[in-house]
Order: structure tokens, then C-alpha cells, then sequence
């Protein structure tokens, strides 16, 4: 048997003996802010923010030995004790004997629940923590069942650190910071209400109060409380050994407080009686307020076992509900799998790009990169509203094409950088192009690129290289005019002076600068000669995208010209010579930021859109030309490949050096999917990548060869062991773009082997680790490091999607071309997918009745609601946007017949 299984459809799974595997964590969270981890003996923490914690701040290296955290004691008559967590000191005495207790897991969506037999007690625990899709706090449902054939007297302790400021106190100032620590009991729990938030830099006073609660199941509260650490584990005890509990201390009566140490979340419950195979409940809510009514309203509403069983409820069919798409094909276990990629991205969304475990770095918040990739699911499951999301991302950009890198809490709210650090990743441009597109694809609405918005301002100007010494805080984060207005442009004149400012920003290699890092973060020590020949691919795409787009919005709206800043025209000029010419570039590139460097004028310049995309196709395909002339290396009549980089003193990352071959995947996967690399290329490309770089037991294809040096002339990344993070680990993000890569230029079979190698190493839990789901990347042993919070989540879903199932958009119809390969039909020779569009719930069946490989079927017969549509050429089937916008909005059945 696996030692995790699936229990269902949803993707509800199960795992014995997890205290057996270091390093487990699941997430739990609600939409309303609150965001916690929880390990297998219910370790973890919980926080608002980064100045808000609950519980005490954990990392991945210290899950194992920290005792700080949720537990829930029991005890018998004659005096034997045991946690329900298993983190008592005779219980840890007792791991991986053959008298070690049995315990399993089970979780789905935002629900955890762990079952441990209390052998010694005989007694069964079940505790099943959840938040509440629109509340701050936690519950914690504890359930004691009496194994013994006689009745059982038994008393309830509840014991929860409450950690109660900023993660930064960990280790700055923890003992003074408990010091503002106003801790009061009542009748139902314990409150912390810090004074202030201690910063040097400025303190603030707090409004916040943290609170443990609790309830029986017929509404009883605590008898007696220890609200603080020192009360609860007594002289000497620890969390393992409290003394409170062992020598039978009385604690304090509700009414008690205390000002100025640790605070505890611990009270005991009256004595109860239970049957033979009775159960006893207890409800403990663990929380975080701005206010004593909200904590009235929550006391006296989740208070009885009824209302917290009917509030799990609600919060499985709410978090099953926003994973509105759905996989079935051969492999059950990956179709399961897949709902879990699926609910990835909203993840993210909610604890950013930190705030889990692995992700102890940072200080929550998303990146820029991560508000247009997390954009990308939710166009395949929640597209209502992205229009307005892409929208008002557009206000980060800045007039020299680079953007903010601090993004606020509010949609559209960017923060300006006062730390001087004038970091300007290469790659931020690319991002908002593609998800636009994908929008525009998805919905028709080519009009968005008219839309006007204003740009961020902030003191770093000259695409970070200088500073403004005219800005301040009063002149605010938006560009102005000469005349004091915001200055606004459309989201088509953004995207042009995004791509446009980079084009001009090249290296001694005409080659786009690497500037502090691209998407690789780990590239950060290359900035003054760097330049990254895998992300000049990808915008010589972009570029061509783009000019697409152009000529799509002149034919849609008859719209023949649009007005753009004046200064922007100089970017435009259509001179091709000055392509080749790196220090004529350099002299435009200098002018046209000098002009936007504090404010503009405000003039706009007419152009024809047939002039302005005939401009982007030249750039594009001499991007295209110069890098196949000069980047590709061919090493024989069976393998080659595309330089991915230049180092600081101006040398190839790949090739052939010191002896050994050098390979980089991220120079293939935008060489491929933009077109640079031709099919012959593309053969020996995958060749070459399945020799150098794939290790179908951790994971697949590693990120690069061993460079078996220290390139400080390149990044932090070299000074990583191999095989681990960005330098030769199976990055997962990298691969699914190259799956992606793969599949749009029909190299299927690659395209898939890139995407199961995945799927079957995070399945594989005896080498993972990790539970459901596709982690940032696999390390060197195989182990999922960094789980849940991944950009490569959004980039698997919509590879399923639009090209493994090929639900598509074009303009706003409907496209459907699979390519699906013979292994994917089950044994009836159908696979299938539960998908939205333009509104509508879409279940779309693909009939192969032989079982016939991609390549060799063509579409035979399309039907929607028994009505046939369409098809192109044999290969696709079609639904028209005005078709789309005529349907009800009940699910739609849509069978395609492959022959």
C-alpha cells in the first residue's frame, strides 16, 4: 500500500505515521486574512502578516524540535497523561518502537485532521482544524473516544503558546517584547493585547489582541486557566513535561490578569465521564482581533459542536467550489493530483511568496512577477474579474519601462522604495504581455488595450541606473506632468514602452542586459556586463505578440491610429541599422529616459497601428536572426543548444569548457517556445536535454549541468551545492514552461515526458516527501522543497488546459484541439475535462475509441448539447464567442469524436 492515498475525487488523501516524516506541513487559511501551517503533530504557526503572529514563527529546520505550539492534554483518574499531538515526553519515547502509537492524517482543502490512538489511555483522538472561510481564527475540534470497555474519568487541558507580535521579534528584542503583554482571562479563554509593536524605527501602538478560547460540545468553559508560559510548564518543566499538569496545579480563575511575560493559551476543562465508545468534544478557537466586539461575536457564535461541524462544511464545499476544473483521464491518482495544482495558485494569492514553512525568507507579499503568472489560472477558473486585476497591475509600470517591485495589500497599490536599492529584474516586462494576451484570448476584449492608466513614480529612475533628487513623499507614487496631473496612457502605450526600452538596453553582446537578475533570482551578481540570451527569446516573442495584438485591435475596432507620449516615438524610429550599432542604442535608450526622468510633458504623438506593429516585427525577426546566427551551438549531427547567458567579464555560460559539457534548460524554453529555435533544433535540443539534464528520479530535467565552479561573476546560485534550488535542482517552473515550450511546437511526446516526470516524483511520496501538490523544486536526493507556493502551479494548469486538452481561446471563440496522447484515454478510450469559459461551465469528453496515438487522429465529430459544430481542417472543433454568450448557464456537454 502507498504510504499516501487518495480517498477521493476531491483529492482528500490520507497518510499513516506521519510524525515519521520530517519536514510535513499543510496550509490552512481563510480569504479574510489569517494564514497558518500545520505540521503532523500540529506544529506550525499562525500570523496575519509579518508584524502579526499567533503562534510562534516556525522555519522548515525547526519544525522537528519546536514544542511551542498547539497541543491538548489528557489525563486519567490514576494519573497517566497523554497529548493528543503525541509531543509528550513519554509519547516521544516511544517513536519508531514497535510501541509507538498509531496515528494517520487526513486533509483536503484548508481541513487537516489528525487521528492518533492513545494506547496507553485507551483512549482515540481526532482533531480537525480548519479556518473559517471568512474569519481570523482557527478552529481546533477535538474529539476523545473511550477504547476501553469500562467508562473513563478523564480531564482536558488545552495548551497554546501565543506568541502574539511581530516575526521579527524571534530573536530582536523577545524578552523586552514581552514585556508589552497586557494578558486577562475571562470565563471562555485568554487575550493578549500587546501595548505597542515595538520597532525602533518608529513604534506604533497595537490594536490587535490574540486569544485562545474554548468549549466543550454542550457549551461548558474552561475551569481554570494558565496564562502565561511560566504558570503552565512551572520551575524547570518544559511543553513536553509541564508541571502544571503533572503535579495537579489549580491555576487561576477567569478575571485573572497579568502584564509583562509570555503569554499561554492554557485552561482545563471540569472532569468528564465517558462511556465505552463514547466521544467527548471540545472546541478551541485560536485567533487574532482588531477588536472586543468581533471576539464577543465570535465566542457567541461558534460555540456548540452543531455550528463548527456545519462551518467545516461550508469551508470544504467553499474551497472545492473555487477549483472549478477537473481532469479525468487514464491515471486516477494524477487526475487527484491535479485538483491540488489546481488550488495551488490560490494559495499563493493568499500567503504570497512566504508565510509557509520553506518560504522563511522575505516578509510576506507577492512579487510582480507573481500578479501576472497567479492572473493566469484564475482566467481558467475565476475570470470575472481579472480584466480589472490586469488592469490596475498596469499601475506599477514606470515611464523607462522597468516597474515597482513593492506591491501593496490594495489591488493596483504599489509602495515606493525609500531603501535606495535600485534592483531591476530584466524579465518584469515579459510577464504582463503574455497574461494580457491570455485575457484577450480568453475574452475577446481586445478593447482593454485602450484603457488609459496612470504609471508608478518613485525616486529610482534612468530603469534604476540614477536617482530622482526632485522626488518626495508629497509628490506621490504616480508619474505627473509638468503641469502637476497625473500623467495617463494607454495599456497599449505601457506594453510598448516595456518592450521597447529593453530592446535598447543591451549588453557588449547585443544581447539584453541581465541587469540585477531575470526570472532567475539566483543570476544577481552580473549586473554591469550580464546578459541573458534565454529571456531575449522570449521578448523577441513578446515583440511579435504584440504586433499581433496591434493588428487585431486595428481590424476589431477600425481604429487606424492611437496617441502615445511624444518621447516615445524616438524608441520607434525605423531605422534597422541601428540594431546592430550597441552604443547608438545605448545614446536613444539615455535620451528617452532623460525625458521621463522626473516629470513629462504630456504631449501625445499619433501613430498608425500598421506603423507601429511593422516596427515590433523588424525588431522581432532581427532578435530572431541575430540570435539563431549567433547563440546557437551545434555539436554534432545529434545534439545542440542554445547559449542561455553571458557572465560578468563577458563569457557563455554554455558550450564546451573545462573539459565538460555546459547546459542551461532556460535558454531551450524560450528559444522554443518563441520561435528562435527551429524543429531541427528542437530535436537536438530535447536530445541533448534528456543526456545533460534529466534525472527521471528526482524529478526530471535539472536547471543546468555542474559548472563544478564558483561564478561570482554570474550568482549566488554557483555557491549553492549542486542539485540544490536554482543551481541543478528539477526546478519545477522551468520545466513546465519547457513542457509548454514543447507542446505549442507539437512536440508532444517530449512535451509530456517533461510534465509526468513531475507528477510521478511528487506522487512518489517515498521520494518526495511533500503531500499533493507540485513543489517549487526537487532537490538533489528528490525531496519537494518549498511546497504550495509556486508559479509552476498556474503554468501546469494552463499547460493542461490549453494544450494537453487544447481549450483554447482565440479572441474570445472557442478552440478545441487536443493533444492528448493514447496513454492519457482510460480503457473506454476517453479522457476528459471539466473546464469554464467566457462564463460557462464547459464538460468536454474526447471520444478515441481506438486508442489512437496524437498525430494519427483527426476530429471526426464535434457536438455540443447534441447540436454539431464546426471543425477546421479535421484537426479543430470551434465554438464562436456570439455561440458562447447564447448559452444558458447551466453546464454544457461538449463530445468530440476522434478517429
Amino acid at each position: 500500500m502507498k504510504p499516501l492515498t487518495f480517498t477521493n475525487d476531491n483529492g482528500d488523501f490520507t497518510i499513516c505515521q506521519p510524525e515519521s516524516i520530517s519536514s510535513l506541513y499543510f496550509p490552512l487559511a481563510s480569504e479574510a486574512g489569517l494564514k497558518s501551517a500545520i505540521s503532523p503533530n500540529l506544529g506550525g504557526d499562525a500570523k496575519i502578516n509579518q508584524e502579526h503572529f499567533l503562534l510562534e514563527p516556525v522555519s522548515v529546520d525547526n519544525l522537528h524540535n519546536n514544542r511551542s505550539t498547539r497541543n491538548f492534554w489528557v489525563k486519567t483518574t490514576d494519573g497517566k497523561f497523554a497529548s493528543i499531538t503525541g509531543t509528550s515526553a513519554s509519547q516521544e519515547a516511544q517513536k519508531f518502537s514497535e510501541t509507538q502509537e498509531k496515528s494517520r492524517i487526513h486533509a483536503g482543502f484548508m481541513w487537516h485532521q489528525l487521528e492518533r490512538e492513545l494506547s496507553d489511555l485507551n483512549l482515540k483522538a481526532t482533531t480537525t482544524s480548519f479556518v473559517p472561510t471568512n474569519e481570523t481564527f482557527e478552529f481546533m475540534l477535538v474529539s476523545i473516544t473511550n477504547t476501553a470497555t469500562t467508562p473513563q474519568e478523564l480531564t482536558a487541558t488545552a495548551a497554546i503558546p501565543i506568541f502574539g507580535r511581530s516575526a521579527d521579534n524571534l530573536r530582536d528584542h523577545r524578552n523586552v517584547t514581552s514585556m508589552l503583554h497586557r494578558i486577562r482571562t475571562d470565563k471562555a479563554g485568554i487575550y493578549v493585547t500587546p501595548t505597542m509593536s515595538f520597532d525602533e524605527r518608529g513604534h506604533r501602538l497595537n490594536h490587535q489582541t490574540y486569544y485562545v478560547m474554548g468549549f466543550d460540545d454542550v457549551g461548558n468553559t474552561p475551569k481554570t486557566f494558565f496564562p502565561t508560559v511560566e504558570s503552565f510548564i512551572g520551575e524547570g518543566g518544559s511543553f513536553t513535561h509541564p508541571r502544571s499538569l503533572f503535579e495537579n496545579e489549580t491555576g487561576v480563575t477567569a478575571g485573572y490578569t497579568c502584564d509583562g511575560r509570555e503569554a499561554m493559551g492554557a485552561f482545563r476543562f471540569e472532569t468528564f465521564n465517558v462511556a465505552p465508545n463514547e466521544t467527548k468534544n471540545f472546541i478551541l478557537l485560536l485567533g487574532i482581533s482588531d477588536g472586543e466586539q468581533t471576539i464577543d461575536r465570535i465566542k457567541n457564535t461558534y460555540n456548540s459542536l452543531e455550528i463548527v461541524q456545519t462551518a467545516l462544511k461550508e469551508t470544504k464545499t467553499y474551497w472545492q467550489d473555487k477549483v472549478s476544473v477537473n481532469f479525468k483521464t487514464a491515471d486516477t491518482d494524477f487526475n487527484r493530483f491535479m485538483k491540488w495544482v489546481c488550488f495551488q495558485p490560490y494559495l499563493r494569492r493568499i500567503f504570497g511568496c512566504s508565510f509557509l514553512p520553506h518560504h522563511d525568507y522575505g516578509r510576506g507579499g507577492r512579487g510582480w512577477r507573481d500578479l501576472w503568472q497567479d492572473c493566469l489560472s484564475l482566467l481558467l477558473m475565476e475570470p470575472k474579474d481579472v480584466g480589472e486585476m490586469i488592469v490596475n497591475n498596469f499601475k506599477g509600470v514606470r515611464l523607462d519601462g522597468t516597474n515597482a517591485t513593492i506591491i501593496g495589500e490594495k489591488q493596483g497599490e504599489f509602495l515606493a522604495d525609500r531603501n535606495g536599492i535600485s534592483r531591476v529584474w530584466m524579465d518584469h516586462a515579459l510577464w504582463p504581455l503574455m497574461t494580457t494576451k491570455l485575457y484577450i484570448d480568453q475574452t475577446g476584449d481586445i478593447s482593454i488595450l485602450n484603457k488609459q492608466v496612470s504609471y508608478f513614480k518613485d525616486p529610482h529612475i534612468k530603469r534604476g541606473t540614477a536617482f530622482d533628487s526632485l522626488w518626495n513623499d508629497e509628490y506621490g507614487n504616480q508619474q505627473r506632468t509638468t503641469t502637476d496631473d497625473i500623467y495617463t496612457g494607454s495599456i497599449l502605450e505601457h506594453l510598448l514602452i516595456q518592450h521597447l526600452t529593453g530592446f535598447y538596453e543591451v549588453g557588449q553582446h547585443n544581447i539584453y542586459r541581465l541587469r540585477g537578475a531575470d526570472w532567475n533570482d539566483a543570476l544577481d551578481m552580473a549586473n554591469e556586463n550580464g546578459e541573458s540570451v534565454a529571456f531575449t527569446a522570449a521578448y523577441s516573442g513578446n515583440l511579435m505578440e504584440l504586433a499581433s495584438l496591434i493588428r487585431l485591435l486595428e481590424n476589431k475596432t477600425g481604429i487606424e491610429s492611437v496617441e502615445i507620449l511624444e518621447e516615445i516615438g524616438l524608441l520607434l524610429k525605423n531605422d534597422t541599422e541601428i540594431y546592430n550599432q550597441i552604443d547608438r542604442k545605448h545614446q536613444i535608450l539615455e535620451v528617452y529616459t532623460k525625458n521621463c526622468q522626473h516629470k513629462v510633458n504630456g504631449n501625445k504623438l499619433k501613430m498608425s497601428l500598421s506603423e507601429i506593429s511593422l516596427n515590433l516585427i523588424q525588431k522581432a525577426n532581427w532578435l530572431r536572426h541575430s540570435l539563431q546566427e549567433r547563440e546557437w551551438i551545434d555539436f554534432n549531427d545529434e545534439e545542440g543548444w542554445y547559449n542561455s547567458y553571458y557572465d560578468n567579464n563577458g563569457k557563455a555560460t554554455d558550450g564546451y569548457y573545462n573539459d565538460r559539457q555546459h547546459m542551461m534548460l532556460t535558454g531551450q524554453v524560450f528559444s522554443i517556445m518563441n520561435y528562435v529555435a527551429t524543429e531541427n533544433q528542437i530535436k537536438k535540443i530535447t536530445t541533448s536535454a534528456d543526456r545533460y539534464l534529466y534525472r527521471k528520479e528526482i524529478g526530471g530535467y535539472r536547471l543546468n549541468t555542474d559548472f563544478k565552479e564558483i561564478k561570482t561573476d554570474l550568482g549566488r546560485m554557483f555557491g549553492f551545492a549542486y542539485g540544490e534550488k536554482e543551481n541543478g535542482a528539477v526546478f519545477s517552473h522551468m520545466t513546465v514552461m519547457y513542457a509548454n515550450a514543447l507542446y505549442r511546437r507539437g512536440f508532444v511526446k517530449e512535451g509530456w515526458k517533461a510534465l509526468k516526470s513531475l507528477a510521478d516524483t511528487s506522487l512518489n511520496f517515498e521520494t518526495s516527501r511533500i503531500y499533493p501538490g507540485i513543489p517549487e523544486y526537487f532537490r538533489a536526493d528528490g525531496h519537494g522543497v518549498y511546497h504550495y507556493l509556486t508559479g509552476a502551479a498556474s503554468w501546469y494548469m494552463l499547460t493542461m488546459v490549453t494544450e494537453v486538452f487544447g481549450v483554447q481561446g482565440k479572441t474570445g471563440d472557442l478552440i478545441l484541439y487536443p493533444k492528448l496522447l493514447a496513454e492519457q484515454f482510460d480503457e473506454n478510450g476517453k479522457a476528459s475535462i471539466v473546464a469554464q469559459f467566457a462564463g460557462k461551465t464547459l464538460e468536454i469528453t474526447y471520444d478515441n475509441p481506438n486508442r489512437k496515438e496524437f498525430g494519427q487522429y483527426v476530429i471526426t465529430s464535434a457536438v455540443c448539447d447534441e447540436e454539431q459544430l464546426p471543425i477546421t481542417d479535421d484537426t479543430f472543433a470551434f465554438i464562436t464567442k456570439e455561440k458562447l454568450q447564447s448559452l444558458d448557464e447551466s453546464n454544457h456537454h461538449i463530445t468530440i469524436t476522434l478517429q
